[in-house]
């Protein structure tokens, strides 16, 4: 899917995919969507910072996870826009079944877990999704947006594994490999999509 003629270039539509802050359990917890917790101290400084990134300048709309770290990160940025928040459930977290919730200490001790993170293109979660399954549904949505009246880049707040997965499909990557690039708290990664083409513009940029 991807190669672009750069005389196509207007005819794409432009998304802001931001992961939401850190938040209470980051680092302890595969908060999945089990976890409920706030964005913490620093998810509040790495939203506001979202809030002033110049590049929010010409955001039209504001798409949202119905996570509650998702939906704090995009209201700080949406509300420094005069925008509403979106929330779409096709942007939603990786169902991960049983180990929603669970510590990553517990995890380590799990093969499947080992497995999963091994083979992301074909494993599959304890009673969840599979990878495949939440890049589609994400990826769907976005090739709709796509073709909505909209004036203007897309905001979508949503998650590191989402983000992960849709930029190795633009980039015709396997599901395997989306552990080699970082998508941190806070960053914004710019793609184009539209009329079967799409463009990665740039991957995991951090707002000072």
């Amino acid at each position: 899917m991807l190669m672009l003629d750069p005389s196509d270039s207007a005819s794409l539509r432009r998304f802001y995919l931001v992961r939401h802050g850190a938040h209470d359990e980051y680092g302890e917890r595969l908060s999945g969507r089990a976890g409920q917790s706030s964005l913490s101290e620093t998810g509040q400084l790495q939203a506001d910072r979202l809030a002033r990134w110049a590049g929010r300048a010409d955001v039209a709309a504001v798409q949202a996870s119905p996570r509650r770290r998702t939906q704090q990160t995009a209201t700080i940025v949406a509300t420094a826009r005069e925008l509403a928040v979106e929330t779409v459930d096709a942007l939603d977290e990786v169902d991960f079944g049983d180990w929603n919730g669970r510590s990553f200490a517990e995890l380590e001790e799990d093969p499947l877990w080992h497995e999963w993170n091994s083979r992301r293109a074909t494993a599959a979660t304890p009673g969840g999704e599979r990878m495949g399954e939440a890049v589609a549904r994400t990826v769907a949505h976005l090739e709709q947006a796509a073709t909505e009246p909209i004036q203007g880049p897309v905001m979508i707040v949503t998650h590191c594994d989402i983000i992960r997965g849709v930029i190795a499909f633009y980039l015709g990557l396997s599901l395997d490999h989306i552990l080699r690039f970082d998508i941190d708290p806070g960053s914004v990664s710019t793609i184009e999509v539209g009329a079967g083409q799409a463009r990665i513009i740039r991957i995991n940029e951090v707002p000072a």
